[in-house]
């Protein structure tokens, strides 16, 4: 299914209104390894954020580099994902699995 821009402002939208639903999201998509589920919803946080301007300068990205990091074929980098996460606020942490 092809994903809108409206969609992208839609969700940013809802994430600025309760930042609890994107933190849960994106545990839920680290903890399912889904990263195509993970780019889009970084996507959406980044409008949530101001925009890729505003988040590349806030994760000292260029903004081009974080359009590319981000898009359906995005790899992005550990350095570039806390960077990122840093600029949102936000931060990757480590848990011990529930059944090891």
């Amino acid at each position: 299914m092809m994903r809108s821009r409206h969609d992208d402002e839609v969700m940013a939208e809802i994430y600025r209104k309760d930042p609890a639903l994107a933190l849960g999201m994106l545990n839920d998509i680290l903890e399912d390894g889904d990263q195509g589920d993970l780019l889009i919803v970084l996507r959406q946080l980044t409008h949530a954020f101001g925009g890729v301007q505003a988040v590349a300068k806030h994760a000292q990205l260029n903004p081009t580099q974080l359009y590319r990091t981000l898009s359906a074929d995005g790899n992005p980098a550990l350095s570039s994902l806390t960077a990122i996460l840093k600029a949102m606020g936000l931060r990757l942490a480590v848990q011990a699995l529930k059944n090891a």
